[in-house]
């Protein structure tokens, strides 16, 4: 890891403080907005840089806005679906192209991204330090229980163990090759490359700030450059639906959402799975398209606010992925994953180990499995005592007072 840049303050008051999110997800905007949520704007500038899309995230938190090349969310999905790397070597230089311009129109005496990997070449030529929103199970300290094989083409036409060895022999090779585009921009700008660890490329900064909690991945040797913020509990503002004060209160509810990154194609599909059950569905389809003749026990809209919604329910079930999980954890519900890509499986893996969770695969999607593991999961049982115990710590480490407290410790 790089020494940390160091501080130089900009002349004046307020400070500034640029936050770049790579809105490829709704992760990678959520986790800038409860950064940005903890900063106190008498002493800071905050501006957040962001696709277009995310403008209306941004205007409803009352930051400031810079536009950012992104690329496409569906162009990012595709190749996490295919185990292609996600940036090639002119993207990032591209990327960096952006950054920089944004960097000398704005200014900031600090910078902090999500996802926007360019900024391990761009921040460091333009001298300012850089802080990255990670997410722990992507930090070079932390070693997973296993590497579980994503969904991807190789398990849809091999059998599911057959297609793990496979990927536990090729993972190294393919996170090698997956670095290769930012440390060749790397190499052109005259900075030696990363290890080859996509580890290491994806947590390449001055300060690492991992948006977990250090019960569930537990770390060793981590440097003080490095530190948990706990995690980013964010909803989409807005109104709430109309049936939202109507629902009855004579059985559980279920929440369901596959958000941003999930099998849109699946939701359907768990909905018919779940109907049947005694509970009341709240479905939350993120832009997928909706039945126009649900089920009775099925309330639905585009989009929930998922804190207050994980409070109402007993069960959460979504993509496996950290926003939806940590808000089912916060608000006492346990949390069952479909998931999917490589991110869903490391997260949801040690939820399933800490007792508060259970994944399914997306490409091995059974209705009767998803129905017995939501029953399984919805009576009152000893995991109550894991639930309420990390449920307390999602309140004790707030990430916008984490977030705030480093931006003090770095920029005074």
């Amino acid at each position: 890891m790089p020494t940390p840049a160091s501080v130089t303050p900009s002349a004046g008051s307020p400070k500034r403080i640029l936050l770049f999110a790579e809105a490829v997800t709704l992760a990678h905007v959520a986790r800038p907005l409860c950064f940005a949520a903890g900063l106190d704007r008498t002493r800071y500038r905050v501006a957040i840089a962001a696709a277009n899309r995310a403008a209306p995230h941004i205007a409803a938190a009352g930051l400031e806005h810079l536009g950012l090349d992104s690329i496409e969310p569906h162009r990012f999905l595709d190749a996490l679906a295919h185990g292609r790397a996600l940036y090639d070597a002119g993207t990032l230089q591209r990327y960096v192209q952006a950054d920089l311009a944004l960097i000398e129109r704005f200014a900031p005496d600090l910078v902090i991204g999500d996802f926007r990997l360019s900024l391990s070449v761009s921040a460091r030529l333009a001298r300012v330090p850089y802080v990255t929103i990670a997410s722990a199970y992507w930090s070079p300290y932390y070693t997973p229980p296993r590497w579980p094989v994503p969904s991807l083409p190789i398990t849809r036409w091999l059998p599911l163990g057959v297609a793990q060895a496979v990927f536990t022999a090729a993972r190294p090779l393919a996170f090698v090759l997956h670095c290769g585009p930012l440390n060749h921009l790397r190499t052109r700008s005259g900075m030696p490359p990363l290890p080859r660890d996509l580890r290491r490329i994806y947590t390449d900064a001055d300060y690492v700030a991992y948006s977990d909690l250090p019960e569930l991945f537990p770390m060793e040797g981590l440097p003080s450059s490095h530190r948990f913020l706990g995690p980013a509990l964010w909803q989409p503002a807005g109104e709430r639906p109309a049936w939202w004060s109507e629902l009855p209160a004579d059985r559980p509810c279920v929440y369901v959402t596959l958000g941003s990154s999930g099998d849109a194609v699946l939701l359907p599909r768990v909905i018919e799975a779940l109907a049947p059950l005694p509970v009341t569905l709240l479905v939350a389809s993120a832009g997928a398209v909706l039945s126009a003749a649900p089920p009775d026990n099925v309330w639905q809209a585009q989009y929930l606010p998922g804190l207050e919604a994980a409070q109402r329910s007993r069960l959460v079930i979504c993509n496996g992925g950290s926003l939806t999980a940590y808000q089912a954890l916060a608000g006492g519900a346990s949390v069952l994953g479909i998931a999917g890509n490589l991110d869903q499986f490391l997260n949801m893996q040690e939820f399933e180990r800490a007792g508060v969770g259970r994944m399914l695969r997306a490409d091995r999607f059974s209705a009767g499995v998803l129905r017995a593991a939501a029953e399984a999961l919805l009576p009152d049982s000893p995991r109550d005592d894991s639930l309420a115990l990390l449920g307390e710590r999602c309140a004790v480490r707030r990430f916008d007072v984490e977030a705030a407290a480093l931006v003090a410790e770095l920029i005074g």
